[in-house]
């Protein structure tokens, strides 16, 4: 399995719905998904189990009490067998039903980077929206990442690169992954590769 899907998600019915359902539209089905719920009591377990029937094998799941969202973030990471990972937090949906096939041909032709990013489109409460290409292929730097980041939904990351860099650190509640991106891109010398794809809505 290439790639896995992971979507965290606590007491958001709606957006789990939204989520999953981009999920489960995409033309490229050669992918594992894997659901990691913080023992939500809105409905959101009911609407996995909805869900499971259609995409059989490939979803896998949880519903228990974590630590907060790097806690689970890690947790699907362990749980993922794909060999790269992709954040799709419930309320975020994947940009059209081809997304997936179109980044898996990027992935093969790049030869496989350890991270591939496209663009995120941002939706405001007054409708408009904006797309966020974070650095858009460009070098990055320390002050790139001192005032901005690049972006966990449209990222597919190499999973082997949490066993180099280790994991989110649980003990921040926000910045978590600005952090293990500092560490992995800047200090680490990890070179991502972008691709102008717009990959998911936030």
């Amino acid at each position: 399995m290439v790639l896995t899907i992971i979507t965290i998600n606590r007491n958001n019915v709606s957006g789990l719905k939204k989520t999953m359902q981009s999920v489960l539209e995409q033309a490229f089905k050669d992918f594992e998904y894997v659901v990691v719920d913080g023992a939500s009591t809105d409905g959101s377990v009911e609407v996995i189990e909805e869900f499971e029937p259609a995409f059989g094998d490939r979803l896998r799941w949880i519903s228990e009490s974590d630590k907060g969202i790097y806690h689970a973030m890690n947790k699907g990471i362990r749980m993922a067998s794909g060999d790269y990972v992709e954040f799709l937090n419930s309320g975020d949906c994947l940009a059209s039903s081809e997304v997936v096939g179109r980044m898996m041909e990027v992935l093969s032709k790049e030869q496989f980077p350890p991270i591939l990013y496209g663009n995120m489109i941002k939706v405001f409460p007054d409708g408009h929206d904006f797309k966020d290409c974070c650095f858009a292929g460009r070098d990055i730097s320390f002050l790139g990442f001192y005032t901005g980041t690049l972006n966990h939904s449209p990222a597919y990351i190499k999973r082997s690169l949490f066993d180099r860099f280790g994991m989110y650190d649980e003990s921040l509640r926000i910045v978590s992954d600005w952090k293990w991106y500092l560490q992995t891109i800047v200090l680490g010398g990890v070179k991502p590769v972008y691709s102008d794809i717009d990959v998911t809505v936030f």
